[in-house]
């Protein structure tokens, strides 16, 4: 009766629906770990190589433990 001049943004209107959660779980890393926690070892095991080298010839030295520490993080499914 009355809708006619009820303005339209006074209406009822159906609540919206919860969209579908969609399983965001990893396979590789079922904790969740975020890149900054994954891989300690070999984290800090670089980090220190790059700290103690010198500058200059810290990538050549560092090489073998950065791969290492980019095959761990891809072993967690972090695309590096």
């Amino acid at each position: 009766m009355f809708s006619s001049w009820i303005p339209s943004s006074w209406r009822s209107s159906p609540a919206p629906q919860e969209p579908e959660k969609k399983s965001t779980t990893n396979p590789l890393n079922p904790e969740g770990l975020k890149p900054c926690c994954a891989c300690p070892e070999t984290k800090s095991a670089r980090d220190e190589c790059f700290l103690k080298s010198n500058p200059d010839a810290a990538d050549e030295a560092c090489r073998d433990l950065v791969l290492k520490h980019v095959e761990c993080m891809r072993g967690y499914g972090f695309k590096i």
